[in-house]
C-alpha cells in the first residue's frame, strides 16, 4: 500500500534526467529540486505518469507540493530524491491532499473527512467522469476551508480518482 507523504517549497531547477545510458527516453524525464526556504532541499524525478494538478507547467521559482511514496525505495543520496506521484502548484485558499480514504471518506492519517455535494467533481486521473462513490480509494482532493474538528472535514470542490 502506498503511504503518500509530501514536500512544499520552491523550485529551484528543472532538468532533464536520465533513466539510462542509452538516452532512451531522453526529455522525457525531469529532475526537480524543491527547496523549502529553511535550507532543506528535495529533487523530484518527474516521470511521463506524474499527475499534475489542473494540468499546470511548473517553472522555476513557482511554490509547489510534490507527493511521493514513502514506503519506495530511494537512493542514500543527498539531497533525497524521490519519484513524484503527483505535484500541485501551491494556491492561497486553495489545499491538495493526496491519501487513502476509508468508506467513510476518511484519510488514511485520520486528519480530513470529505463530505460529497452535488458540486463536487469526481473525475479520473484522463479527466473523465468517475460515477461511483470515490471511497476506499487513493484520492487527489482539492479543498478550500476544513472545519476545526478532528478529523477536520471539508466539501472538495474536486475529487480525482487514482485508479
Amino acid at each position: 500500500m502506498i503511504k503518500f507523504q509530501s514536500f512544499s517549497g520552491f523550485v529551484t531547477s528543472i532538468e532533464d534526467f536520465w533513466i539510462n545510458a542509452s538516452g532512451e527516453g531522453a526529455g522525457c524525464y525531469k529532475l526537480m529540486s524543491v527547496e523549502d526556504g529553511l535550507g532543506a532541499i528535495v529533487n523530484f524525478v518527474v516521470s511521463p505518469t506524474t499527475y499534475f494538478v489542473d494540468h499546470v507547467m511548473v517553472r522555476v521559482g513557482d511554490k509547489v507540493t510534490g507527493f511521493y511514496d514513502a514506503n519506495a525505495p530511494v537512493p542514500l543520496i543527498f539531497p533525497p530524491q524521490f519519484r513524484a506521484i503527483v505535484m500541485a502548484i501551491d494556491i492561497p485558499y486553495r489545499n491538495v491532499k493526496v491519501d487513502y480514504f476509508d468508506s467513510q471518506l476518511i484519510s488514511s492519517d485520520n486528519n480530513l473527512r470529505l463530505n460529497l455535494s452535488p458540486y463536487t467533481h469526481i473525475a479520473l486521473e484522463n479527466d473523465q467522469a468517475f460515477g461511483r462513490n470515490p471511497a476506499n480509494q487513493n484520492l487527489i482532493v482539492v479543498y478550500g476551508a476544513t472545519t476545526k474538528s478532528i478529523p477536520a472535514q471539508t466539501t472538495p470542490y474536486k475529487i480525482i480518482v487514482m485508479c
